[in-house]
């Protein structure tokens, strides 16, 4: 997809000239500390939607640094410091650990149960690629769980997919817990589900070191795909542990006609991120490009659900998975989600 390649140009001619490779090792705790400072000052995206004040993180944490501390010690106040962005895409990584905030996902109920999963799924699904399906409720409704957007999807595998489900009267798209991975993957699979070229969403990046210094909105499309695409009714079901790809996915799917979301609002995170090296070895990563949604509007802090249904205890002791239980009565109801032509299925022949 040539987006990603007009990512990686925004990033290689903004960032390349902003974010300094160390090239001499330097174990100082003052100057590790200042230049991871500087890094995300010049570079970070969200300072301003975020309403962060980086001087007053600095000033908080500079009194921190002891120029006998330990280097354990040290990645500690770095990696607090960092947490102060509220960013999952910002991590410190070091031999030793790996500094994380993982808090947009784990101060929220769950909403999904592997265990339970399996009530539905069983032993006996199908597998294509990263994809895992199975027609439910005597053959009327489509099941997927996709886990990972890192987990390979190619182009058979969602042919074979969207045939197995052919007299099938809607698919439900489960991405719980998926944490994200490759746009790629989330592209390929979007195309499957549209009819027309769309907009789906803007791309910015940093042409100054100012905090908000960014360059206008650049516009992102996405065309159908040529091959076998589906246009009957699909819910795609989500939880707070919907990040980054998976964020995209949502946020494209929710703009189709014959697509719902239903479930948790997802956990977010819309920056494009960066990696680039502290002068101790250790290495950084954080949000550098916004990417808006159709409306420019960010998404780092998640999409509400058209339909919002949480697992309740009382299901769950019956083993039941509350939400995939209302997307399933839902695609049975025969009520549209929107405007779909419920019985249309593109008619594209499959290629080798």
């Amino acid at each position: 997809m040539k987006l990603h390649i007009l990512y990686y140009l925004f990033l290689t001619g903004i960032l390349l000239s902003a974010c300094e490779k160390a090239d001499k090792y330097n174990p100082s705790p003052r100057d590790n500390f200042e230049a991871l400072w500087r890094i995300l000052d010049e570079n970070y995206c969200f300072f301003e939607f975020k309403n962060i004040d980086w001087d007053e993180v600095h000033d908080r944490y500079s009194v921190q640094i002891d120029d006998k501390m330990s280097q354990y010690d040290l990645f500690d106040v770095l990696g607090k410091m960092l947490a102060e962005l509220k960013d999952g895409h910002t991590n410190l990584f070091s031999s030793f650990d790996v500094a994380r905030y993982w808090a947009w996902y784990e101060d929220y109920p769950a909403n999904f149960d592997s265990d339970i999963q399996k009530n539905y799924l069983g032993t006996d699904y199908k597998i294509a690629g990263g994809l895992k399906y199975k027609c439910l409720s005597d053959n009327q409704v489509g099941y997927v769980y996709y886990g990972n957007f890192s987990s390979g999807v190619g182009e058979s595998n969602l042919d074979n997919m969207f045939l197995h489900f052919k007299d099938c009267k809607g698919i439900i798209f489960d991405v719980r817990n998926n944490g994200g991975g490759a746009m790629s993957n989330s592209d390929r699979i979007t195309q499957r589900f549209l009819e027309e070229k769309i907009l789906t969403g803007y791309v910015m990046y940093k042409k100054g070191n100012g905090h908000n210094d960014f360059s206008t909105p650049y516009p992102l499309y996405l065309s159908p795909s040529d091959r076998l695409r589906w246009q009957k009714p699909v819910i795609v079901l989500t939880n707070r542990h919907c990040y980054s790809a998976t964020n995209n996915f949502v946020s494209t799917m929710r703009l189709l006609p014959h697509v719902m979301i239903m479930g948790d609002r997802t956990g977010g995170g819309s920056g494009f991120p960066f990696t680039t090296e502290l002068p101790i070895g250790w290495s950084v990563r954080f949000s550098a490009c916004p990417i808006l949604d159709a409306d420019k509007k960010h998404t780092e802090f998640g999409i509400d659900p058209d339909q919002e249904v949480a697992m309740t205890k009382e299901d769950m002791q019956k083993g039941k998975d509350t939400i995939i239980e209302a997307a399933i009565s839902r695609l049975l109801s025969g009520s549209e989600l929107s405007e779909p032509d419920i019985n249309k299925i593109s008619p594209e022949i499959l290629a080798d």
